[in-house]
């Protein structure tokens, strides 16, 4: 089962980025621009009217097209029901903005000559980006780009599930297989389902296989066996979701989904899906821009400081973690004389031996982590999340903390909720890393735009305390 579904809604099972890119920016700002070349070839200036009008269009538009465009396109699906819904919402949009033209009456100062053509000829502009987007999702597919998923469950409702995932071939996801502990004889009546294996493998599996969301269908009375296996999922970073709800503990972004139309729960989620994804990758790119402009005369005057009182590199570079468990490469002003990055990494401690002439005034301030704005604008790390640790620190907590690895469902920061409530530096006890793993994953529940802008601002008074690093 090779095959999924293009169009899904934000609240659903989260669609592939660049689908969502086209609905909710891409195709509003197309119409935008629609509008503006028509009255550019009319001759007419595009007046303060007219912007108020390409501003309620762009939101009208995107929220119709992101919440209500996202059906229908089915694997074998005739034409007509891949072109019906692009006339139908943008009739829905024409509608809501005639009203909102009414209400504010300001409707009689646009020219017919530009109006009616603008109404008419968009819908036609969206089904030639709507071919776009279904030929560079499936040339994605043809390459590999996809979510691998795996069916804990054979029962009914566990078929109809593969079958919508079958049905909808540009979600997206990979259906690796089914895991159940019944035998294929004891599954119900006319399924005969091959199986990968039972449920106490499917932890090792996802491990093994990258598998990137586990879907349970079971009974409430198989709740142990359920609340197992979830214990053992949290040392991944697959999203986990029941069919339907259950029992369900430590919730993270949890929030109803649909697949095809079926309904699921998410309990286990990054807060990063759709909308929100792009929000905080332009939040990321437009911070940490603005913030290397102003302090780049800062990082010259470190770089050569460092370079000046003691032999070695400028950059640390240290293998991390990052989103999903991948690993990534974190730079740092070098503050030290060693360059540990194996399996074994010695925290720095408070008057360290190994630290560098100015390596504890940097550590000190933080300002030999102001590298790591380049790994956000690389795409590697974000300004606020869970910090990355060494690579031989995960390994070792993620074997004593619960949870551990579910930090890892976002990308790394600069700076996190963790840090601004007095877990800088170093964590020289078990109970002290326990206690930043719970902060983690409160900011993965908690995640908003201006959680992460307070963050930042508590960030940099602290920071100019100096409190509790080294």
């Amino acid at each position: 089962m090779k095959e999924m579904h293009d169009h899904m809604p934000l609240s659903n099972i989260k669609p592939h980025s660049l689908a969502m890119l086209f609905k909710r920016v891409l195709e509003p700002g197309l119409i935008v621009c629609y509008l503006w070349l028509i009255t550019k070839v009319e001759r007419l200036p595009f007046t303060g009217d007219y912007w108020v009008l390409s501003i309620m269009t762009f939101f009208v538009s995107s929220y119709v097209f992101g919440e209500l465009h996202e059906r229908r396109l089915r694997k074998n699906a005739k034409a007509i029901k891949l072109v019906s819904p692009i006339f139908i919402d943008w009739f829905l949009i024409v509608a809501v903005l005639v009203v909102l033209g009414y209400v504010c009456e300001f409707y009689s100062q646009f020219s017919l000559r530009v109006i009616m053509p603008w109404i008419i000829g968009a819908p036609f502009g969206l089904l030639v980006t709507q071919h776009i987007q279904q030929r560079v999702m499936k040339d994605l597919r043809t390459k590999g780009d996809v979510q691998k998923a795996i069916i804990i469950g054979v029962n009914p409702t566990a078929l109809k599930l593969a079958e919508r995932l079958n049905d909808y071939p540009t979600l997206m996801v990979d259906l690796v297989g089914f895991f159940d502990d019944r035998a294929i004889g004891r599954q119900p009546a006319g399924t005969y389902t091959p199986l990968l294996g039972g449920m106490l493998e499917v932890g090792a599996y996802v491990r093994e296989h990258g598998i990137n969301s586990v879907y349970i269908s079971m009974p409430i009375s198989a709740q142990p066996r359920v609340l197992q296996v979830i214990d053992e999922l949290q040392d991944t970073t697959a999203s986990i979701y029941f069919i339907p709800d259950i029992y369900i503990f430590n919730l993270i972004q949890a929030r109803f989904d649909y697949v095809g139309g079926m309904a699921v729960m998410a309990i286990c989620e990054t807060p990063f899906h759709g909308m929100n994804n792009f929000v905080k990758r332009v939040s990321d790119i437009v911070l940490a821009s603005v913030i290397q402009l102003l302090l780049l005369p800062v990082m010259l005057v470190i770089a050569i400081c460092v370079k000046a009182t003691s032999p070695g590199p400028v950059i640390f570079k240290q293998r991390r973690y990052g989103l999903d468990g991948e690993e990534i490469v974190v730079y740092k002003f070098r503050s030290m004389t060693v360059m540990e990055d194996g399996g074994a990494v010695t925290q720095a401690t408070k008057g360290d031996m190994r630290l560098t002439k100015i390596g504890g005034f940097l550590r000190k301030s933080s300002l030999d982590e102001l590298p790591q704005f380049f790994n956000v604008l690389q795409g590697r790390m974000s300004i606020v999340g869970p910090r990355p640790h060494a690579i031989a620190h995960n390994e070792l907590y993620r074997k004593q903390i619960k949870g551990y690895m579910l930090r890892h469902k976002v990308k790394p920061g600069i700076t996190g909720w963790a840090q601004v409530n007095g877990l800088r530096g170093e964590t020289e006890t078990l109970d002290k890393m326990k206690a930043r793993i719970e902060f983690d994953l409160e900011y993965l529940r908690r995640w908003s735009l201006m959680f992460d802008l307070w963050i930042i601002f508590q960030t940099v008074r602290i920071v100019l305390k100096r409190d509790n690093a080294y």
